[in-house]
C-alpha cells in the first residue's frame, strides 16, 4: 500500500524554519516505503485545497539551500479552523495515502496538530501525527526553548548592541527600540545580551510579564537623563498597564493574529511631550525574523535536529507528540531532545520567569543572562568607545 509523508509549515516564519524542513526531508528519504515527501503550499489552507509541493526528487544542491534560505520555503498560514475543516483535512490526508503528518510551528500550529491528530483519531484514519517546534517568540510550553529563538536573540542582542555604540558617540536623545514576541518577553530580554563583552547594552529593558507604569517609566528615564544624555531604552510590543489593556491599542486583530501598534513611537513621544527631551523610536519587525546574516548557528543546528526527530519518531510509530528540548547543562551547553504530549503544548504561553526579571521590572536578572548567551551561537562581535 502506497504510504506518503507531509510537512505543514505553520504561523510566522523564521531564520531557521527550513532547517527543520531541511532536517524532514532528508530525514524521510531514509525510509523506501515512502513514496512521496510533500509539502503543503501555504499551510493547512493549501492542504485544504490539496495544494501539494512533491519535494521527493528535490536536488540535494538545492535542498541545502533551505539552511540558508530564511522564510518558509513553502509557505505558511495563520489560518482559522473549526471543526469541519480538521475533518476534510483528515480526508484529504486519506485521499492521497498520506500516512504522516509533520507540523512546523508555533503554539497556535501545535493546537492545529494537536486537533488534527484527534479528528484522525475519531474517524479512525491512521495518520501519525508529530509536531515541530518553531517560534521566535519562544512561548511554546515544555521545551526549554524553541528553534527561532536563538536567531532572533541574536538579531537583537546585535542590533540594539550597534545603536547603543551609536547613542554612545552622539548623545543627545532617548531611543526606544520595539521587539516583538506578543505576551511573552524573552526577545525583548536577549537585548541585554548585546552587553555581554563589553558592557555596552541597554539602559532599559521593559517586558509584557510585569504591568506597564508611564510615570514609573519617565523616573526611570528621568533618573538616567541626570547621569548621561544619550539613553537606549528596549521594549515589548505587548506592554499591558496594570489592568491589563495594551499600552497602545493594536491596529488590527483577527484571532491571535495582533497587529501591535506603535509602542516604540508612544513611549519616545512620552519622553518629548512630558520630559521636554529629545526622543525617537525604532522598530525592526520583521527583519528580526529574516535575518540570515545573523543566524544562530546553535539555533540552525537544533531546528535542522528537530525536523529529523519528529520525522524519525513518527515512521517509528510515535504520534500526538511534539519534539522538545531539556537542559542538561548550561555550562557547557548540552541539550536533550524528548518527545512531549501535544496536549500539553496546545495553546498554552510560556512566559518568562520572575527569576530573570529584576525588582524593579526595568532590567533582566545574570540568570536570564546565563540561560540565554549558549543560544545565541558565539559571542557577538567587541567594540570600542573613547568617549
Amino acid at each position: 500500500m502506497e504510504e506518503n509523508i507531509l510537512i505543514v509549515h505553520g504561523g510566522g516564519p523564521t531564520a531557521v524554519i527550513n532547517g527543520s524542513l531541511y532536517g524532514a526531508v532528508t530525514e524521510a528519504r531514509k525510509y523506501p516505503q515512502l513514496q512521496h515527501i510533500y509539502a503543503a503550499r501555504n499551510g493547512t489552507g493549501g492542504l485544504l485545497r490539496e495544494e501539494l509541493i512533491d519535494l521527493t526528487n528535490v536536488e540535494e544542491e538545492k535542498l541545502k539551500l533551505l539552511l540558508q534560505t530564511p522564510g518558509s520555503a513553502i509557505g505558511t498560514s495563520r489560518d482559522q479552523l473549526e471543526k469541519p475543516e480538521y475533518e476534510k483535512m483528515a480526508e484529504i490526508l486519506k485521499k492521497h495515502h498520506i500516512r504522516y503528518v509533520l507540523f512546523n510551528g508555533g503554539n497556535g500550529t501545535m493546537d492545529t496538530c494537536g486537533k488534527l491528530y484527534k479528528t484522525c483519531l475519531e474517524k479512525e484514519i491512521e495518520v501519525g501525527v508529530m509536531g515541530i517546534p518553531k517560534t521566535m517568540d519562544n512561548d511554546i510550553a515544555v521545551t526549554d526553548h524553541s528553534p527561532g529563538y536563538g536567531s532572533a536573540a541574536r538579531y537583537l542582542a546585535q542590533s540594539v548592541k550597534e545603536v547603543c555604540q551609536d547613542v554612545k558617540g552622539l548623545p543627545i536623545h532617548v531611543v526606544v527600540i520595539e521587539a516583538s514576541g506578543r505576551n511573552a518577553g524573552w526577545i525583548t530580554a536577549a537585548a541585554a545580551m548585546a552587553a555581554d563583552e563589553d558592557g555596552v547594552g541597554p539602559d532599559l529593558i521593559y517586558l509584557p510579564e510585569r504591568p506597564f507604569d508611564e510615570e514609573k517609566y519617565l523616573e526611570d528615564v528621568k533618573a538616567l537623563l541626570k547621569k548621561k544624555s544619550g539613553i537606549v531604552v528596549v521594549a515589548s510590543e505587548g506592554l499591558k498597564d496594570k489592568e491589563g489593556k495594551p499600552v497602545v491599542k493594536p491596529i488590527f486583530q483577527i484571532g491571535r493574529a495582533t497587529y501591535f501598534g506603535d509602542v516604540s513611537a508612544h513611549l519616545a513621544n512620552l519622553v518629548i511631550e512630558k520630559l521636554g527631551y529629545k526622543a525617537r523610536g525604532e522598530k525592526p519587525g520583521l527583519l528580526g525574523r529574516a535575518s540570515i546574516c545573523l543566524q544562530s548557528p546553535v539555533d540552525l543546528k537544533e531546528a535542522q535536529l528537530a525536523g529529523e526527530i519528529a520525522c524519525r519518531a513518527v515512521m517509528e510509530g510515535e504520534t500526538g507528540k511534539m519534539v522538545a528540548f531539556e537542559r542538561v547543562s548550561t555550562e557547557p551547553y548540552i541539550m536533550k531532545p524528548f518527545l512531549a504530549d501535544i496536549e500539553r503544548v496546545m495553546m498554552y504561553e510560556h512566559k518568562m520567569p520572575d527569576s530573570y526579571i529584576n525588582p524593579e521590572g526595568n532590567q533582566v536578572t545574570e540568570a536570564f543572562k546565563e540561560w540565554c548567551r549558549p543560544l545565541l551561537g558565539g559571542d557577538l562581535p567587541r567594540m570600542i568607545s573613547f568617549n
